[in-house]
Order: C-alpha cells, then structure tokens, then sequence
C-alpha cells in the first residue's frame, strides 16, 4: 500500500460527505419538506400486527390515498375514545386487505371501506408484494425499521422517497425516446406519522406552482393510454370482477358480526368528472352496494361531506380533513353502528 496521509483523507472524506449531506438536507427543508416517516411495507406491517396482538375488536380503515388522507386518526378517537387501524394504501385498491381480514377469524371489530372509483373498480396494485411482507417480516427486518423510525426518518427531510438522488434525475426534461411517451410520478403528497396518521402536505394547499403540478400528473389518468383504453365492456366486467370478491368478502365478514361501511371519498374537479365518466354512480357504486348488502356513504349525499377544499382535486386539506372526519363519524354513529359494541 503506498504511503500517503490515509487518516487526513479519511477525515477529509467524511467532512466532505457531512457537507454535501447537510447542503442537500438544507435544500429540500428550504423547499418546505418536514421530517416524516415512510409509508414503508414495515410501518404498514407494524399496524397489521395490531390485530394479531390482540385489538381484533378495533375499527379499521383500509382504501386508497382518500382514506389514508383524509381520515383523521386523533379526531376519530376524540370521538370514539378508541384510535382505529388505519392500513389505507397510495394508489392501491383495499381489496387484498379486505380479503386478508375476512379470511382472519382474530378480526371482529368494524371495518371502513373507503372506494375512491379510479381505483377501486379498476383493481389498481402498486404494492402488490405487501402482504408477503407482513406474514414474512424477519427479525433483521423489524430492527431495520425500527432502527430507521428512531434515528433517522423524523430528523432528515432528504430520507423521504420523492427526495432520493436518483429519482430526483429521473423527473428532469431530458429528451423524449420516439415512440416513448414521458409519463411524470406523483409527487410528494402528504405527511405521515408513526402510527400512519396521515395528512396532505401544506406545500399542496399553498404553493400554487405545486398544486398545479399536481393537478397535471393527474391529468395524465385521465386521458386514454398510449395503446388505447379498454373497452367499455372490458372496463366494466373489471368492475363486476372487483365488486363480486367485495360482496363474497363483506358476506364472510358480516358472517361473524363484523360492521361493514363504505365509503366513497370526496373528490371534485376534473378529477370527479374523470370518475363520474368512467364508473357512473348506477353502474358501479349502487351496485356494488346492492350486491354487498352492506350500507354505503355517498359524500354528494350529504351536505355535512361536501363543500370542501381538495387542492388538487383528490385529497383534502388538512384543516378540511379533520372537518370532514368528524362529519362522517357522526353520520356513521347516528345512522349505522350501534354505540354499543366497541368502535
């Protein structure tokens, strides 16, 4: 090995990397990004377990962003004096938690299903391999996120996913591939907590050139895909699909006593339009009412659920949220479950 000053570049290396660390963890707090944690495969699990460690009477919220959003844990158990579950995924339709927790005889509590119909009837998965990681979590796993939860996620704004160097590249206007249409991610969104009490990010509400974006990269759903939409027909025998593993789902659950609710989250703008076209209320929701035969919130129906400020037109915000929590929670106690079983 040949001799050269190894501890003075030892040591020069590592103020340098502590440098460009804190440059990048200054960018992105100056961008307004707090501190959080991550909608990890691990946090997710973490409240999964509840059931099996012995809150299997619990209310549970499972649904898409909507539910994950705007559904207040702190105000439902203000309300309720219990603090639900919430295991809500991004983007993703609640059907394998629904068919998880009917096939699990520890769950007898109260479930809200919350249908956001973009994602819902189309059956859409982006994590697709989290229920594997919940029944095969190693213990290496759990230390990893525990380690994670404690050290590193709610002191550096940079940890978060849409912050990551690679991603960051990936979102520049480099030169379109002919034949390669660019399709933009969805963008940081909201703030989530330990127990994945979740809310939208300020930056959505007050950052006009933000919320544009937002609005923009939803846009791209909304036109047909590069080789061309389903059908019609194909479209909605995907709902009737989706809709028939709900109501076997919901039948194995009321089975055992389990209060069954759905819920069709606010949304507005081009955004409902986009969904009221695609899965007309009396082709999809009533149905999938009628074949469940468990009751359903539609927010249009009631006054206390509409009139509200979705940013970029699919989430609510913050302070809306809470509102609305409470809103709905009274609707679901004067109408539908008996006060006295536990929430």
């Amino acid at each position: 090995m040949p001799a050269r000053p190894w501890r003075g570049i030892f040591i020069g290396t590592l103020v340098l990397m502590a440098l460009l660390l804190a440059a990048w963890e200054w960018h992105w707090r100056d961008a307004g990004a707090p501190g959080g944690y991550k909608n990890s495969n691990g946090l997710w699990s973490i409240q999964r377990r509840r059931i099996d460690h012995g809150e299997g009477g619990a209310t549970v919220l499972i649904g898409d962003s909507r539910v994950l959003f705007d559904l207040q844990l702190p105000v439902w158990e203000r309300l309720s004096g219990h603090r639900p579950i919430q295991l809500a995924i991004e983007g993703t339709s609640p059907m394998f938690a629904l068919e998880d927790l009917a096939d699990d005889p520890a769950f007898t509590g109260r479930l809200l299903i919350g249908v956001a119909p973009d994602i819902f009837f189309k059956g859409a998965q982006r994590r697709t391999g989290l229920l594997t990681y919940y029944r095969k979590e190693t213990p290496a796993q759990r230390a990893g996120q525990w380690l994670s939860m404690h050290l590193l996620e709610p002191y550096l704004a940079f940890d978060d996913p849409d912050f990551a160097l690679f991603t960051v590249l990936k979102r520049q206007p480099w030169p379109l591939r002919p034949g390669r249409p660019f399709l933009a991610d969805v963008r940081k969104l909201s703030v989530i907590d330990a127990d994945r009490n979740c809310h939208l990010w300020s930056k959505v509400e007050n950052d006009p050139d933000y919320r544009e974006q937002a609005r923009q990269i939803w846009t791209q759903r909304f036109a047909p895909p590069p080789h061309g939409a389903p059908s019609r027909d194909r479209t909605q025998a995907i709902a009737q699909e989706q809709i028939e593993r709900a109501a076997a789902a919901v039948i194995k659950l009321r089975a055992r006593g389990v209060d069954v609710i759905f819920v069709r989250m606010p949304s507005s703008g081009a955004y409902l339009a986009y969904e009221n076209k695609i899965f007309p209320r009396e082709h999809a929701w009533d149905v999938l009412i009628t074949r469940s035969g468990a009751p359903g919130i539609y927010f249009e129906d009631y006054p206390e659920l509409s009139g509200y400020t979705l940013p970029e037109w699919s989430h609510l915000s913050a302070a809306d949220a809470e509102r609305f929590t409470a809103s709905l929670y009274s609707i679901i106690e004067r109408d539908y479950w008996l006060t006295d079983k536990q929430p």
